[in-house]
């Protein structure tokens, strides 16, 4: 077969540059192999060995995904500026607050009893098995979403850069038009999502939690890099700061925080900015979090993470918020958000080499957190649902990695079936759609390590009153959908805009309370457990 037949060879640069970094991600992956111990304590928590640099690294990479890089200049191209204020500004200041308030304190019960899922941690402090089986398919079934905007994302970006697009010189043609004219000469979301999720597979499969450290510390510093050289680059391309800035203006078409449309994009209400502030506590009931906080080899390992997570959140967003909002001066209004990004880089960087560098960035800030995810439902099943059952004392320490291994290639296989049935979603959406669920579920944590007097009734009903008020604005939504709260009760108190996780927080928290305040209280042996008495 002619080169010809595959694709322009100069055109292709860019694949080729992601696919020399995908293989430097195995090779990396497959040396953190080396210094895996072979116990399941070091496959689920990296025996407990990560240090300040390391952590800061893959708790910030878990947390910076295809959300942070693809949705937010997405949502900044059809929105506005104000797409920082909604997330950004809050998370960099609640997330630090959760990682000190939440974090250390999870990382000490874990060390001292053995933890390795939260689901262990809400089982002895709310003396219940029950809450275990309850919160298991409910964690399962928000952290999927999260998968899927992962997979979604990276199919997106590749599409958008190996795609036909216009230019300022006329169209260009896509990369592969022999063999993928169907796809608009770009590469197929199903063959990059399978690429993707069998590469992240092999390391997981591999080392464990201690891969998913070494590859996101990589990925971080990659994605980061990368992302200041694109800011950079487009923003010379369009002529400095202030030309980019003002390209967007005499378009007609920058969004500003308000009611009121502007080209038929809405802004961003007063109401949804505010209860937008819920979602970034999402990061307290992240299970994958709590997997990589009890990978710290001390409590001194989060200094560094609380300090520099704000910065690293700042470094990242303003140069994805930015680039979308000078988009609206060079592509079509009709661009779907999950292209922006990518289309900004194949039409402003004509370096394909440079191009094909800042999409890899793209991708490790998108795998940087798909690993951490897989993972996690593999130690949560292996943990919370077949050791709970049979008891650990039947399995040895391989035959446990061997089920973990076995349940994150099942869950890997079902998100990538998903992110092909659900494509046309928004990664941005889905993104608040699952954070708004994990924020919902924040109560519990919070009161399970700062009320005393929380009761394991109190406990479950607030997990059912949280999950019922989020599946029904869900359902509302069409399954995923952007959504703001219709009630004539809410828009008439607090104006329109108001974010069903707003809704949905309170509904635990009040739960919380209330059934707490009537029913049983925890024994005082638990009490004296996890509210010790010093001096």
């Amino acid at each position: 077969m002619q080169i010809s037949l595959i694709a322009n060879s100069a055109s292709a640069t860019p694949i080729v540059v992601i696919a020399i970094y995908l293989c430097l991600l195995l090779g990396l992956a497959m040396f953190s192999k080396t210094l895996f111990r072979g116990t399941s304590t070091d496959y689920f928590v990296a025996s407990r060995s990560i240090g300040p640099f390391m952590l800061l690294m893959s708790v910030f990479g878990t947390t910076m995904t295809a959300f942070a890089l693809v949705g937010s200049t997405g949502k900044a191209f059809e929105r506005g500026v104000g797409t920082y204020g909604l997330m950004a500004s809050s998370s960099g200041l609640i997330h630090a607050a959760c990682f000190f308030l939440i974090g250390i304190k999870l990382w000490s019960f874990g060390k001292k009893y053995g933890y390795v899922t939260q689901i262990q941690f809400f089982r002895d402090r709310f003396e219940s098995k029950a809450i275990g089986y309850l919160l298991f398919p409910i964690l399962v079934c928000l952290v999927i979403p999260y998968l899927l905007i992962g997979v979604i994302g990276a199919s997106k970006t590749i599409e958008g850069l190996s795609s036909a697009k216009m230019t300022p010189k006329g169209e260009k043609p896509g990369m592969f038009p022999e063999l993928f004219a169907s796809y608009n000469d770009a590469v197929p979301p199903p063959l990059t999502g399978a690429i993707i999720c069998i590469v992240v597979l092999c390391y997981i499969f591999a080392g464990g939690s201690r891969a998913a450290a070494w590859a996101n510390t990589f990925q971080t510093i990659v994605f980061m890099v990368m992302g200041i050289l694109a800011f950079y680059l487009i923003s010379e391309k369009l002529g400095g700061l202030s030309a980019a800035i003002e390209q967007a203006n005499d378009a007609h078409l920058v969004r500003t925080p308000s009611v009121g449309t502007d080209g038929g994009h809405i802004g961003v209400p007063p109401a949804m900015f505010l209860s937008y502030m819920f979602i970034p506590l999402s990061v307290g009931m992240f299970p994958h979090l709590f997997q990589h906080w009890l990978t710290a080899r001390s409590a001194k390992s989060f200094r560094l993470t609380v300090v520099a997570h704000p910065l690293c959140i700042m470094i990242v967003w303003v140069p994805c918020v930015l680039i979308g909002l000078w988009a609206t001066g060079k592509l079509p209004e009709s661009t779907p958000g999950g292209a922006v990004l990518a289309k900004m880089v194949g039409i402003l960087i004509a370096d394909p080499v440079v191009s094909g560098l800042v999409t890899a960035g793209i991708l490790a800030a998108i795998m940087s957190s798909l690993d951490s995810q897989f993972l996690c439902l593999g130690t949560m099943f292996t943990n919370d649902i077949v050791i709970d059952r049979y008891g650990k004392e039947k399995f040895s320490d391989k035959q446990i990695v061997k089920i973990a291994r076995l349940f994150v290639v099942s869950i890997v296989v079902l998100t990538y079936i998903l992110s092909i049935v659900l494509y046309k979603k928004s990664v941005f959406d889905l993104a608040v759609w699952s954070f708004s669920g994990f924020a919902s579920l924040t109560p519990l944590v919070f009161a399970s390590l700062y009320w005393k007097k929380c009761s394991k009734a109190g406990a479950m009903a607030s997990i059912i009153a949280a999950v019922a008020v989020w599946l029904y604005f869900f359902g509302k939504s069409g399954w995923g959908g952007e959504y703001t709260v219709e009630a004539e009760l809410i828009v008439s108190i607090f104006g329109e805009g108001v974010m069903p996780v707003a809704l949905s927080f309170t509904a635990g928290l009040f739960a919380m309370i209330v059934v707490s305040s009537i029913t049983q209280k925890p024994s005082q042996e638990t009490i004296d457990k996890f509210f010790p008495k010093f001096g």
